[in-house]
């Protein structure tokens, strides 16, 4: 895959005229150059169901006059360029309007995306309809006339239906439609059906092709689903409803599949479909480098005025990040992150249901305590090898199966330990732990909130009863473990007989029973933390998870100053026999109603930074400046100071070959 793409909208109403009118292949070209682009993923059909070229397989737009596909990808070939071809494969508004028996609809039958026709918006299709035979006849028609270098089909995924033919699906199969199991197998078995005809079509003509099938998130812990794509592009656009917790969470789950990844960003204020809506440059800057950084290449979103014209302030925009991403690739491709600390995704280890939310509330906090405590991890799934790790992080709410005992207890056979919180850890099919944390587990606390008392000093807040959110488990100290803290319960909880002030009820002041343990195996904590810090962003949350995390991992890989909202990550290009360490720093802001930007790029100085290495390090420096840093090397610990950076750094660190 390419490290610097473009996904270039093009879904243009039939009422709109003069369709390509204003392209121009040099003004085509021109601003791929400006954006520093070196793939475009392009139309062959867009949501509202239109071809934008001659078709026999399709309608042409009926404003189009010409090839505007095969012009576009001769245009960027010519000067190097990829051109992946895009067909909207769950959208078709122009279908949808003539075969309204082929939409996708629910028990009340209504239609999704947009559930009536008095209202603008696009109508999903079924693809357990004739609709899916239409649709695999347009893709073989451009893989067999064009020089696609992709294929992209958008909004797909397993949605459950009881459209009429799901329904008479069911029926012939002897299997109730009213029951949920029997909907979602349906659903499972529709799309996989919908994958292998889609992927059958594109590499009976071109094997090899890559293939995608966008669904907007990719699920953890659905690697069937993944493998039927060839790669990823993990969309994720922080201003669109995604958010700035999303692309780290999926990125580092991604990292683990052994895939070509790309983050996919927009150039837009706020979504896709936003004409004259332009983020600010340095958002843009970050969210490539943040890509990067994540291991994945880049992608930015764009969407073509119905004219043809290519925008050249956004191509400027795109410039900017993308100049820079040009210039540190040598550092990134074949890298493969060094990670002390797996954490084992919620989703992934508690639902294999369709496409869910596009976050998991205790997946998000935790994702979000790694990063900002500059811990090197990855996000994993119960197929993952844990060995490669040397804590497990268990948050929240993964009770274990007897597949996961067997792998959690070879973990720390091994020497490996676990941090759990909230639930987890606790078996599956009973109610106490599988593992030895020095605490048994004697039920739910009554009480919610409660309140924690550490017993260490959670700088730089003070000694306190900090309240916690979440529901707490009792559980009491067994001879080989040690308490580190103690849960305090208020007076009551706070009901219509009984309340006091604003919010919950005091804490009574007592030690009400163990709320932090360490034993053989790990630290386990009373509370679901990362999901209270998702929600609430209690600092004493994340204090709490760093001092466990720095019980368990005293010799970490990476440590830093580098300031909280600053990310680093730490690679290695075997083949290059060298380190590449990243510094981000970014802050956003609330602007608008949850829309949060990235505007001013402070500069960093004098970051401090210690990362222990199995090789003899024989020089640190900056890329792509190729400046030298003085560096110390004890052992295994190698010392530097960054001493500036602005949005993004790599730094560098050689060592000799064998």
């Amino acid at each position: 895959m390419r490290f610097r793409q473009v996904h270039l909208d093009f879904h243009t109403s039939e009422a709109i005229g003069g369709i390509g009118a204003k392209f121009s292949a040099d003004q085509f070209q021109e601003q791929l150059k400006r954006g520093h682009v070196d793939s475009v993923t392009v139309f062959s059909k867009c949501h509202h169901g239109w071809a934008y070229h001659p078709s026999d397989a399709n309608e042409t737009h009926p404003h189009l006059t010409f090839d505007l596909l095969g012009a576009q990808i001769e245009a960027a070939h010519a000067i190097g360029v990829n051109t992946p071809v895009y067909l909207s494969a769950g959208l078709d508004e122009k279908e949808a309007r003539r075969h309204p028996e082929w939409l996708l609809r629910d028990g009340n039958d209504r239609t999704s995306w947009t559930d009536t026709f008095l209202k603008p918006g696009y109508h999903r299709l079924c693809m357990n309809s004739p609709y899916l035979d239409v649709l695999v006849k347009q893709i073989e028609e451009v893989v067999q006339r064009y020089d696609a270098d992709g294929i992209f089909l958008d909004i797909v995924g397993v949605q459950n239906c009881l459209c009429h033919n799901c329904l008479a699906t069911l029926v012939r199969e002897g299997k109730d439609p009213a029951d949920p199991a029997n909907v979602l197998d349906l659903a499972e078995r529709v799309y996989a059906n919908y994958a292998n005809r889609t992927n059958d079509a594109v590499h009976k003509v071109k094997a090899g092709l890559p293939v995608f099938h966008n669904g907007g998130h990719i699920v953890r812990g659905r690697r069937d689903l993944a493998r039927l794509n060839t790669h990823l592009e993990l969309e994720s656009l922080p201003t669109g409803g995604w958010g700035y917790d999303h692309f780290p969470l999926s990125a580092r789950y991604a990292a683990t599949l052994d895939m070509d990844y790309l983050g996919m960003t927009g150039k837009f204020h706020t979504s896709w479909g936003e004409f004259g809506g332009f983020k600010h440059p340095n958002a843009l800057r970050y969210e490539a480098a943040l890509s990067i950084a994540m291991g994945a290449k880049c992608g930015i979103g764009d969407q073509l005025h119905p004219s043809g014209e290519m925008s050249p302030a956004t191509y400027a925009l795109i410039g900017a990040a993308y100049a820079q991403v040009e210039q540190k690739e040598k550092w990134c491709g074949g890298a493969a992150n060094v990670a002390d600390i797996a954490l084992l995704s919620v989703e992934a280890a508690t639902s294999h249901a369709a496409c869910g939310a596009k976050n998991v509330k205790s997946d998000v906090g935790a994702v979000r305590m790694l990063l900002e405590g500059h811990f090197l991890f990855d996000v994993i799934d119960t197929e993952a090898d844990f060995s490669a790790y040397k804590v497990l992080i268990l948050p929240d709410h993964v009770r274990l199966s007897p597949g996961l005992v067997a792998k959690a207890r070879s973990f720390v056979n091994a020497g490996g330990r676990v941090l759990a919180t909230g639930e987890s850890g606790l078996s599956e099919s009973a109610d106490a732990f599988v593992l030895d944390f020095g605490a048994t587990w004697t039920g739910v606390s009554d009480f919610q909130p409660s309140y924690f008392h550490p017993a260490w000093n959670p700088a730089p807040l003070q000694e306190a009863a900090f309240v916690m959110y979440s529901p707490s488990q009792n559980i009491n100290v067994a001879e080989n473990g040690e308490a580190y803290g103690y849960r305090d319960d208020p007076y009551f909880n706070r009901t219509w007989e009984h309340f006091s002030s604003h919010q919950h009820t005091p804490n009574r002041d007592q030690n009400s029973g163990p709320g932090m343990v360490l034993g053989p195996d790990g630290v386990y904590v009373a509370w679901a933390v990362f999901e209270d810090y998702a929600s609430k962003g209690s600092l004493i949350c994340r204090k709490i998870v760093e001092h466990a995390l720095n019980m368990l991992l005293p010799d970490k890989t990476l440590s830093t100053n580098l300031p909280a909202q600053g990310i680093a990550t730490l690679t290695v290009q075997l083949a290059d026999n060298r380190y590449v360490c990243h510094m981000l720093y970014g802050s956003p802001v609330r602007r608008g109603e949850n829309v949060d930007v990235i505007e001013d790029l402070v500069p960093i100085l004098d970051t401090q930074v210690t990362i222990r290495v199995s090789r003899k390090i024989t020089r640190v420096y900056l890329a792509p400046q190729g400046m030298d840093l003085p560096f110390t090397q004890e052992g295994a610990v190698v010392s530097y100071v960054l001493p500036r950076f602005e949005c993004h750094q790599i730094v560098v660190l050689d060592y000799p070959a064998e």
